[in-house]
């Protein structure tokens, strides 16, 4: 890995993203709405925040260009798990998250197209893997979705395309900006959505605010895992390339999700997910084999 940065910031996010997906839902299960922790998540985007500024000098970059990208990537994250909030209050969850999943496709299209980035057959075949197995991780199989009408997938959409065009913008901006600026201004949106997340919430139904596991604080805890994980995203982007970190990163998250739950929680994947762990296995394996060299596009370098 020593020849790969991009790779060791792509395993911390997945094991950190991983270890958050194996306890997020345990504050929402225990009183403490998905609303209110997303305004948690928020809060706690600003210790990485501030330890990535210290670490480049406090040197924040507030040039237009500077602003208008972080605004974008912020803002597409953010917004997505706005209109992820109402998606799964209109349709089934066990068909709108497969649906999301497949956001590395947008990302994969926009910077073969846009970025010229470009792979070898190795890591074609981990990229074609990687996205068979996303949406297994959380299908189920479950039948009688039609009844719930269309507006779910309209929406399930919407997050795909926000959350797949984000992470195009996360590579893009990192031609021209420090990851530390990217995540700044991701932190900024996040806080700025706070408010939206509040009228969203139902205050009329118990919150539970104490410090047990439905409470603020150990939701803060399981959140902070998020936050560091999305601050090691943007630096996997800063130096490999986005048709591999964003299959990557979005498979094999959920892959250490499912081994922690079966180690730790003694939950035992299913069919479909068993599936998805096998090839989230031998996808990941494949991407972090490719060879440097097979990026042949004619730019991208650090900004450092």
């Amino acid at each position: 890995m020593q020849n790969k940065p991009w790779l060791i910031y792509a395993f911390v996010t997945m094991v950190f993203w991983g270890l958050w997906g194996a306890f997020t839902g345990i504050s929402s299960e225990n009183g403490f709405p998905e609303t209110l922790v997303y305004c948690v998540w928020a809060v706690t985007m600003i210790p990485p925040a501030i330890v990535a500024l210290r670490r480049i000098g406090w040197r924040l970059q507030y040039d237009k260009r500077s602003v208008i990208y972080g605004c974008i990537i912020g803002f597409l994250g953010s917004g997505g798990q706005m209109v992820l909030f109402h998606a799964v209050q209109t349709g089934p969850a066990y068909l709108i998250f497969p649906v999301i999943s497949l956001s590395p496709i947008v990302t994969i299209l926009l910077s073969f197209f846009f970025l010229r980035e470009r792979t070898t057959g190795l890591g074609l075949l981990g990229i074609v893997l990687a996205l068979v197995a996303l949406p297994l991780f959380d299908y189920s199989g479950t039948e009688g979705a039609g009844s719930y009408g269309a507006e779910w997938y309209v929406l399930a959409l919407v997050v795909l395309g926000a959350w797949g065009v984000q992470a195009f913008f996360m590579k893009l901006s990192n031609e021209t900006m420090q990851a530390e600026s990217i995540f700044f201004y991701m932190m900024v949106t996040g806080l700025a959505l706070i408010p939206v997340a509040l009228w969203m919430t139902d205050f009329s139904a118990p919150v539970s605010w104490g410090f047990g596991l439905g409470g603020p604080w150990f939701a803060a805890l399981i959140q902070i895992l998020n936050s560091i994980g999305a601050l090691c995203l943007v630096y996997a982007f800063r130096y490999g390339k986005a048709m591999v970190v964003s299959p990557l990163t979005n498979a094999g998250a959920p892959l250490t999700t499912a081994i922690i739950s079966l180690a730790l929680l003694g939950v035992v994947p299913g069919g479909y997910r068993l599936a998805g762990i096998i090839l989230a296995l031998v996808a990941a394996g494949l991407l972090a084999a490719e060879p440097e060299e097979a990026d042949i596009r004619g730019g991208a370098h650090d900004q450092a």
